[in-house]
């Protein structure tokens, strides 16, 4: 990680903010190689994600396709961005103050659940599930043909897994993935954070147009595994969601690091640890 931009980049972060940043401190986060600073200059502060891959520059073209349709209290401002081949970069709100959970309280998932149904109410001309995710299907179909990361893992036996298999492949395909409603898709703590002005969630390449209960199912695991309530409290009787949520890290969580995202392994095998039991809870398939 480097303390600061490139004499070129930051001369073009420059004029998209319209003011000469005197200092550039790196943020630490995420689970790609994108460059993140906090920008500054007395009082005025702002969020700058540069791309460094044709990975990350995808991601950061889809988060400002985002930016430019939808608002609302549950998202930071955006300020500005500006495409590049190589290294696009996006301006958004400094959310570096705020309280970035865990830990979860009580009041915390509360204001999260209720900004999450704040942002399903919502309207904008985003793009599909079907299209924004048309390469991130296949759970547990490509468990079933291929069981041997999933099993890798040591989280259940074989005999378990070939008992149960049907019953999740069924609910899994019968899961809605399109839908009207505004959704994130990625919703995890690291994208999460806790402001005086309400919760604000970042990070937004993969948001569409979906099914609003997968969107919360998304979360649970991450939460329950941190900490928070079970995924069962927050939405009861989603079998189908909790299928298709547990298919998705099974089917993931045991294969090679990825390049780009080393990191996204380690977080999909710690959600797939709260989400199996999930769905074997919400499947009745009995004891893993």
């Amino acid at each position: 990680m480097t303390s600061a931009p490139s004499p070129a980049t930051a001369a073009r972060a420059a004029a998209l903010l319209g003011w000469t940043p005197t200092s550039w401190r790196p943020v630490v986060g995420g689970y790609t190689p994108a460059a993140r600073f906090v920008a500054a200059r007395g009082a005025e502060r702002a969020f700058v994600k540069i791309a460094t891959t044709p990975l990350t520059a995808s991601f950061l073209r889809r988060e400002a396709f985002v930016y430019e349709r939808l608002t609302g209290p549950f998202m930071p401002r955006f300020i500005t961005w500006q495409d590049d081949v190589e290294s696009p970069i996006l301006i958004t709100e400094d959310l570096s103050e705020a309280r970035w959970p865990p830990p979860w309280d009580a009041a915390s998932v509360e204001g999260v659940a209720a900004q999450i149904e704040t942002l399903h109410a919502s309207r904008a001309p985003l793009r599909s599930f079907a299209d924004v995710h048309r390469h991130g299907n296949g759970g547990w179909a490509s468990v079933a043909a291929d069981p041997a990361p999933f099993l890798g893992l040591g989280l259940v036996s074989r005999e378990w897994l070939v008992q149960v298999l049907p019953p999740l492949i069924e609910a899994e395909a019968a899961c809605l993935l399109d839908g009207a409603s505004v959704c994130h898709f990625d919703l995890r703590s690291d994208n999460i954070c806790l402001t005086s002005g309400g919760v604000r969630f970042v990070d937004w390449p993969a948001a569409c147009l979906g099914n609003p209960q997968l969107d919360l199912g998304g979360l649970l695991p991450s939460l329950c595994f941190e900490g928070g309530p079970r995924p069962d409290d927050l939405l009861p009787n989603a079998p189908q969601v909790a299928a298709w949520v547990c298919g998705y890290f099974a089917a993931r969580a045991g294969l090679p690091i990825i390049p780009d995202a080393p990191f996204v392994r380690r977080v999909q095998r710690e959600q797939l640890t709260t989400a199996l039991p999930w769905a074997a809870r919400a499947l009745k398939l009995g004891d893993l």
